[in-house]
């Protein structure tokens, strides 16, 4: 064991320069080890600096794209300032140094796709005296510096060749109980509740990366796991004539791809649907526009989230979502609106819409939508939510069945409004309604059939007679 004064090096473990994982551990219980010994040559030719890695801006984000930087190599760097735009998996948003020092080195430039997490995008120095030191560091730097201090070891003779096995005794084959680990064979240090789920959803331990104290896999880590897609063989490019294009995955697509997997594998959707008279919405609707003088622009799909939100509140098994071992039910209605956007779906949220006004839903909507198409939104915009709105009437969608948006228990599927003859009060007499089709997609594990019909029986109390809302 190579033995070196632990007090010297406090600051650069404290700082999480050679051991990131040790930052809150007691230095006297510190062992140098292999991985000190490695650090130690690592860092020994650098004055003392921080390392700035890819940090993960969303729980399912595993590689970003890098945007514009906004601070140069010599620029002071205090806690809270901007340093670069990172493309996360669902938004363009600004990443927020929490370290203080000088700009030294930028290792990943303007521009550069798919850095997974905690890959080193930038070095911090204390000194500005030492921003000229790290002018050639490299990341690599690690293998292509030599120890000085220990020889080289003596090469030894090789061992002689094993025995060549006879045809009469055939070699021994490995056993299938002894599970290899590819590339590594550390061992994997989890919690029992992450062990435990791990095993329920079938993901191998060592491709996920732990979190917690000393590098331990903990039950975030193993929720917020999102599989690496396999690398794929390269196709050979398409001739002149091929009829066909093949378009890159983003990195949105990918975990739309693995969510949705995910909600039609293991969630037991159900599917209840009704028609709704829409009359009373659309004059109500009309009046509330014309008197309006611009200030607002109510949307049907305006009326359709307060009456998701209040009906939320009349039957709150619905506004639940399972959690494995209990099923969470939420005081607040946060409602989800599907949003379309140039690379992929998104669900921005509407929080506490029952205690909102139209003209304030409908302002709040415009602003999301406006964010989701420019990738702008920040992480508690878009994550979360307890009900989820999907609306295609306006594309002329009579009515379809959406996927349920884990862990909420319901999606609401709207279709479009279309005249409709249907019985007036007197039986034997017919009238012409604007009627809308709607399907609500539930998860049986949370929400029984019976459940689901209440909650739509008051949100067609709503949405037929509009002035209740107000009461």
């Amino acid at each position: 064991m190579l033995k070196v004064s632990i007090s010297r090096y406090s600051h650069l473990i404290r700082s999480k320069i050679l051991i990131p994982n040790l930052k809150n551990a007691p230095i006297s219980s510190l062992q140098v080890d292999k991985q000190l010994r490695g650090a130690l040559r690592f860092y020994s030719s650098y004055p003392p600096h921080t390392v700035i890695n890819m940090p993960a801006l969303s729980p399912t984000m595993t590689q970003g794209n890098i945007g514009t930087w906004q601070k140069q190599v010599g620029d002071e760097i205090q806690a809270g300032d901007v340093l670069v735009e990172i493309e996360t998996d669902k938004a363009q948003m600004d990443f927020e140094c929490q370290e203080e020092g000088f700009l030294a080195k930028i290792l990943v430039d303007t521009g550069s796709k798919e850095i997974p997490v905690n890959e080193p995008i930038a070095i911090l120095v204390e000194d500005k005296d030492n921003i000229s030191k790290f002018e050639n560091f490299k990341p690599s730097a690690k293998a292509e510096e030599p120890a000085k201090s220990e020889p080289a070891p003596q090469k030894e003779a090789p061992p002689p060749p094993p025995p060549q096995p006879s045809q009469s005794s055939p070699a021994k084959p490995t056993p299938a109980s002894e599970p290899v680990r590819s590339g590594s064979s550390e061992r994997v240090f989890a919690t029992p509740v992450a062990k435990k789920l791990a095993q329920e959803r079938n993901i191998p331990l060592d491709q996920i990366k732990g979190s917690g104290h000393l590098g331990a896999i903990t039950k975030s880590d193993v929720e917020n796991f999102v599989p690496q897609a396999a690398p794929s063989v390269s196709a050979p490019s398409p001739s002149a004539s091929a009829d066909y294009t093949d378009i890159p995955l983003s990195g949105m697509r990918k975990v739309i791809a693995s969510r949705l997997t995910e909600s039609k594998q293991t969630i037991p959707h159900y599917y209840l649907t009704i028609e709704v008279e829409m009359d009373k919405i659309l004059k109500l609707r009309q009046a509330l526009n014309k008197m309006s003088d611009g200030a607002y622009k109510l949307s049907v799909n305006d009326f359709i989230i307060k009456a998701s939100a209040l009906s939320l509140l009349k039957v709150p098994e619905v506004n639940s979502s399972w959690q494995n071992d209990y099923i969470r039910q939420y005081h607040n209605a946060d409602i989800s609106i599907a949003t379309a956007t140039p690379s992929g779906l998104i669900t921005p949220i509407v929080p506490r819409a029952e205690s909102k006004g139209l003209s304030t839903i409908s302002q709040e909507v415009k602003s999301l939508a406006e964010k989701a198409r420019n990738n702008q939104l920040k992480p508690h915009e878009y994550q979360g939510g307890t009900f989820t709105i999907s609306n295609l009437g306006m594309f002329g969608i009579k009515s379809f069945t959406a996927i349920v948006n884990p862990p909420q228990s319901c999606i609401l599927a709207v279709g479009t409004t279309q005249p409709k003859v249907v019985p007036a009060a007197n039986d034997n007499e017919y009238r012409v309604s604007q009627v809308m089709n709607v399907t609500l997609s539930c998860d049986h594990r949370v929400v029984d059939g019976a459940v689901g019909a209440q909650w739509l029986k008051a949100w067609k109390g709503y949405m037929e007679n509009p002035l209740t809302m107000l009461l």
